[in-house]
């Protein structure tokens, strides 16, 4: 219970911590900096885009962003964030990762394994994963590994990115703006519920495949 308590209050103090350094750069650069950090946040690095999308929606109901221009923002960095994982994996290619799976203690039979899986439910995979928080950007990888489709890779990674990315910037314009405890505490519950029925349809999908 301590463990679980201190592991509680670290996570806690570092989201903290991040928020107010997100806070700080959407105030001080605008849109700019909101393009910066989701498109860092979709090539994969440790952004969470679950504090950098209701700042925005907070920033613009405070009036401060416009909404379609923030919305249209979050979109085009999510893109461009998409397409430079999914370049870099195109075109190294998977033979030049199966060469060091040894380092990672990986065995090219998983990997193989993996890229059947992939070949048959690849626009689910991706579609899935944009609304998967901590695995949004991962998916890049073997969608470019796997020579998906160009077009069909940003279609269903853009519906699912829409969804997502709308939604916690909505969170962050009517729950977090209000300051009513009550509307927060429910609209955090819907959101958890909506996250559970995703996570649920897609562990289904992928015992099928």
């Amino acid at each position: 219970m301590l463990l679980e308590m201190l592991i509680l209050q670290t996570g806690f103090q570092i989201l903290s911590g991040a928020a107010g350094a997100i806070n700080s750069i959407i105030s001080q650069y605008g849109y700019v900096g909101i393009f910066v950090l989701m498109t860092l946040e979709s090539a994969s690095f440790p952004i969470p885009s679950e504090v950098v999308l209701p700042a925005v929606g907070h920033f613009v109901y405070t009036g401060q962003l416009n909404p379609y221009l923030a919305a249209a923002d979050v979109l085009l960095a999510s893109l461009t964030g998409y397409l430079i994982d999914y370049t870099i994996a195109y075109y190294i290619g998977k033979e030049v990762v199966y060469k060091h799976l040894g380092l990672f203690s990986i065995k090219r039979e998983s990997i193989e394994a993996f890229d059947r899986w992939f070949l048959r439910n690849g626009p689910f995979a991706v579609f899935v994963s944009r609304l998967l928080p901590g695995v949004r950007g991962l998916i890049n990888f073997p969608a470019g590994f796997a020579e998906m489709p160009l077009g069909k890779f940003i279609a269903y990674s853009m519906i699912g990115a829409f969804i997502w990315e709308i939604a916690l910037m909505a969170f962050g314009y009517y729950a977090l703006s209000t300051g009513s405890l009550t509307i927060s505490i429910v609209a955090i519950a819907l959101f958890l519920i909506a996250l559970y029925v995703v996570y649920s349809l897609a562990a289904r999908h992928i015992r099928k495949g």
